[in-house]
């Protein structure tokens, strides 16, 4: 059987590319993004552009697969985050035939005020095995809650799945908090990401060094090249 590392180093390369082709990943060192914080920062991820691609959506549920596979995790329950990861759960669930259900940031304030679709009359998970689907881990918050709602909702949810993560330590500390336990994994991380922009030639050898630089201290990185926080 194939260990997790062996798929995510298989698909991660591809999946960067097709990112940076359909500007899912956006990297501009010398006019850096500014995030919704109001960071300067370098990169810009917007999943959401993979939809754009059969391939891409392929690829991605190849990648889910094959990593459920080496975690030998029977999940009961396909779960997407809301919004953008729920169309990758759906492909899943389709795939391995399992029920699907999307979880929101917080419960809804009118009917039923329910926070997790799909779970039918009883409006729980009743002790089912859940695999949560997510499309960015950045900081954890979003996928931290999502696990917390599903647990709370009579779920067993030790695996988060996600396309790509920066690779911040507060995400890693997160989920390493949680209890019950659980982790997450990602098909394409920010340093595989980084070096398939320099192969195929989207950044060059010194723009591939300021992103490395970021990834060390994203949040200090702007100001230190220049780029003073947009305060809103």
């Amino acid at each position: 059987m194939k260990i997790i590392t062996e798929v995510t180093n298989h698909y991660g390369p591809l999946l960067a590319s097709m990112a940076l082709d359909l500007g899912a990943i956006k990297l501009q060192v010398q006019q850096p993004f500014t995030w919704a914080s109001g960071y300067r920062m370098p990169i810009y991820n917007d999943n959401r552009r993979l939809l754009a691609s059969a391939k891409a959506r392929s690829l991605v549920c190849d990648a889910f697969a094959e990593m459920l596979d080496c975690l030998a995790f029977d999940a009961d329950n396909i779960a997407g985050t809301a919004t953008a990861g729920i169309p990758h759960a759906t492909t899943l669930a389709d795939r391995l035939g399992k029920p699907l259900s999307y979880v929101r940031s917080s419960g809804k304030d009118h009917g039923l005020g329910q926070q997790i679709e799909g779970l039918g009359q009883s409006g729980s998970y009743e002790g089912a095995k859940v695999l949560l689907i997510e499309d960015l881990i950045s900081t954890g918050g979003s996928s931290i809650k999502a696990v917390e709602a599903i647990v709370k909702a009579g779920g067993v949810c030790p695996y988060t799945l996600a396309i790509f993560t920066y690779g911040f330590d507060a995400a890693v500390k997160a989920f390493e908090a949680l209890d019950p336990a659980a982790a997450f994994h990602t098909i394409l991380d920010y340093d595989v990401m980084v070096d398939s922009a320099l192969k195929t030639g989207y950044v060059n050898d010194g723009e591939a060094r300021l992103l490395s630089q970021w990834r060390e201290d994203p949040f200090g990185w702007g100001e230190k090249h220049g780029f003073k926080p947009v305060v809103k």
